[in-house]
Parts: C-alpha cells; sequence; structure tokens
C-alpha cells in the first residue's frame, strides 16, 4: 500500500471548491433518464451524452474527479481519445463504480438489500487502475421504515463497504465509501439522524477492523433530510445544523474530505444545504459534492438528444454553483444570474 500515493489521490478529490461528476449510471438507470427526454438508450447515444459533460468547457475548474461506469471507462470519446485519457488531459481525476448493485438482504425487512460485487472485485481493480481509474465507489443502501434498518442490513453492508476498501487501498486505488440512508420514507429528520448516526460507527468500527487507512478514503454520505413523504419537511438551516453534528460525532478527522450524495434532493437544495454547511466553518474535513442527478438533470434535459452546446451550459452552472457552495460562498441570487 503506497499510503502517500492514497492520501495525495484522496486530498486532490476534495480540493477546495471542487467535487465530483458521478457520472457512473448503470445501462438501466441511464435508460429511465434517457426515456424522459425520448432519447434511445443505446451504446452511442450514452457515448455522445457522456462526450458532451466531459467536454464541457471549464467544467474542470470545479470537478477534481468523475466515477465512470464500467462501459465508460473503456470508451473513447467522439474524437477517438479514451474518455479515461480526457479526463486526465483536463487534471480530473478518473474513477469507476466497482459494486454490482443491491439484492435483497434475506432475514431482514422485506425492502432491505446487500450490495454485492466483492467476487472477484481484488481482479476487476487491478483492471480498472491499468485503465486509468485512481479511485473507487461502492454504495450500500440504508432504508428506514416497516422494521428497517436491522441490526443484520447494517452490520452486513458496513462489513462489505470495508472490505471493499481494504481491497481498493491494496490496489492503489483510493475508496469512496458510501453508505446512503435513503429518503423516501415518511421518517422525521430526527429519525434520519438516529439511523446515519448508526451507520457512520458501525462504518468506521469495521473500516478499523480491515485496516483501512482512514487518509486513504473518501465518504460519501447522506445529508440529514426528512423523508420525501414525512409532512414536515426540515429547512436548509436545520438540515446542515443536523447533518454537522452527525459527522462530528461519528467521522474521524484523519479522513481527507465529505462528498455528500444528493439522494433524490432538487438541484437548488443540494446546493443550499452544502453551501449552508461551509458556512459554518471550523471543519476539520473539506465538505464537498459528488452528485449524479443533482449535476446532470438540468443538463440533460437541456441536451435533449441534439443540443450539446445547451447541455454543456447547463452542465457547467450547476458544476459553478456547487463548486461554490463548496466553498461557502453560493447565494440564491446566482442562480438567476
Amino acid at each position: 500500500m503506497n499510503e502517500k500515493l492514497l492520501n495525495a489521490t484522496a486530498v486532490a478529490m476534495v480540493a477546495p471548491g471542487k467535487g465530483l461528476l458521478a457520472a457512473d449510471e448503470s445501462t438501466g438507470t441511464i435508460g429511465k433518464r434517457f426515456d424522459s427526454i425520448k432519447v434511445e438508450n443505446v451504446e452511442a447515444n450514452r457515448q455522445t451524452y457522456r462526450d458532451m459533460l466531459f467536454n464541457t468547457p471549464g467544467f474542470e475548474q470545479h470537478t477534481s474527479g468523475v466515477i465512470l461506469f464500467e462501459e465508460t471507462l473503456f470508451q473513447k470519446g467522439l474524437d477517438g481519445t479514451p474518455f479515461s485519457k480526457l479526463l486526465e488531459s483536463k487534471g480530473v481525476i478518473p474513477g469507476i463504480k466497482v459494486d454490482k448493485g443491491v439484492k435483497p438482504l434475506f432475514g431482514g425487512a422485506p425492502e432491505e438489500t446487500i450490495t454485492e460485487g466483492l467476487d472477484g472485485l481484488a481482479e476487476r481493480l487491478a483492471k480498472y487502475r491499468e485503465a486509468g481509474a485512481r479511485f473507487a465507489k461502492w454504495r450500500a443502501v440504508i432504508t428506514i421504515g416497516n422494521g428497517a434498518p436491522s441490526h443484520s442490513a447494517i452490520h452486513t453492508n458496513a462489513h462489505a463497504l470495508a472490505r471493499y476498501a481494504a481491497l481498493c487501498q491494496d490496489a492503489g486505488i483510493v475508496p469512496i465509501v458510501e453508505p446512503e440512508v435513503l429518503m423516501d420514507g415518511d421518517n422525521t429528520a430526527q429519525k434520519n439522524e438516529d439511523v446515519t448516526t448508526w451507520i457512520l460507527k458501525e462504518v468506521f468500527q469495521e473500516l478499523y477492523f480491515q485496516n483501512v487507512l482512514l487518509e486513504g478514503i473518501v465518504l460519501k454520505p447522506n445529508m440529514i433530510v426528512s423523508g420525501k413523504k414525512c409532512p414536515t419537511q426540515a429547512g436548509h438551516a436545520e438540515v446542515a445544523e443536523r447533518t454537522l453534528r452527525v459527522l462530528k460525532r461519528c467521522v474521524p478527522s484523519a479522513v481527507p474530505g465529505i462528498a455528500f450524495l444528493s439522494g433524490g434532493q432538487s438541484d437548488i437544495d443540494a446546493t443550499a444545504h452544502l453551501d449552508a454547511m461551509n458556512k459554518a466553518g471550523n471543519l476539520p474535513w473539506n465538505l464537498t459534492f459528488s452528485y449524479g442527478r443533482a449535476l446532470q438533470a438540468a443538463a440533460l434535459k437541456a441536451w435533449g438528444g441534439t443540443n450539446v452546446e445547451a447541455g454543456k451550459k447547463a452542465h457547467l452552472h450547476r458544476a459553478k454553483m456547487n463548486g461554490l457552495a463548496a466553498l461557502g460562498k453560493w447565494d440564491a441570487s446566482l442562480e438567476k444570474a
């Protein structure tokens, strides 16, 4: 394990004013996105769409790295340049999603899941690193409601995250550790806070047991928001306060940075929450973004399958807004400007 290299990469991933573009949608997931704009889900269209994102002039000023789907890591841009080389030429670090998705967790609540993909991961990581990937992502999913989460779901997912992280570091790849508490239910922000505290404490215990170098990881957690179906929604200030409280209680200062997932929040909410936390200041880690839909939705709609320049403009705007939020310098008036 090259500890200095892992730390240097992790620090670069959470550089001030920069965050991660999550462009790692599976073929099925991006198909749903394409359906919304009536674009056929074929490889040529997926290539064209991601070529537009990665060739957005200036997006590298606000983007430290891009999480790629396996297909995309081995694809070339429209000019024949491998996407990993294209990103590197812009100073953007290529990464790769390595999990194989979720499956039902038998013995837990009906909707609880376990993330698969550990089998053969060491061999795949070697292949991904050769192709240019310098960091990886693994998503564990925690559900609230109907008796969930169970201890089985918390423990099993935390253990898998830690095992994945250890394998990544052995391969010279920085692991993004992503335990996501879903916001789909009717739970309060307080319930989210309790569950997120539980999963984060379990994750860091498992990381310790697996000898994972904390200086060589990036944490990708959810923010402490109310469930979508909760009649009372926490405001921006409350979300920031609750999220920071959980992080200060659970995340060691050795971790270089925290790159939040957007988790179904609106574009503006995801930006405003990140900005509110950074405005609080005096934090032991850099706080930034690792957004998928919250960075891409506007670009996808503007592109519509044909309008490349409009798509690039929308992408750059959201990247810039979130870059400012990562510095605590965003203001809602900048959205209109």
